[in-house]
């Protein structure tokens, strides 16, 4: 397994991303998350659904996977919110060390 991963995860709403992204990285459950505006279609409740959403994506140590899935389960608006961990197979070292010291303590 990746020593890192990056999650990706959606919100509803700008307030509710900038919302989950400060908890996330309060909790030191994540390091750094990103916050992009994307446009999402997806079948929900029987119909195909076309809508605004702003993506989440954060960068953590894999030791803080289960906290930070934890984290998005308590605090998410989305009855069934997506949560992907991608590995990071590299990257600069000193960023990856980073990661580590923002996410201890």
């Amino acid at each position: 397994m990746a020593d890192y991963v990056q999650v990706v995860t959606t919100t509803d709403s700008e307030a509710a991303a900038a919302e989950l992204a400060r908890g996330i990285v309060e909790a030191r459950a994540g390091a750094c998350v990103q916050v992009v505006p994307i446009r999402s279609f997806y079948r929900w409740d029987g119909a195909v659904q076309d809508d605004p959403e702003w993506q989440l994506q954060v960068k953590t140590p894999a030791s803080r996977l289960d906290a930070l899935i934890a984290h998005i389960g308590a605090h998410h608006t989305y009855e069934v919110p997506e949560v992907i961990a991608t590995p990071i197979v590299g990257g600069n070292p000193a960023y990856l060390s980073w990661l580590d010291e923002e996410t201890s303590g």
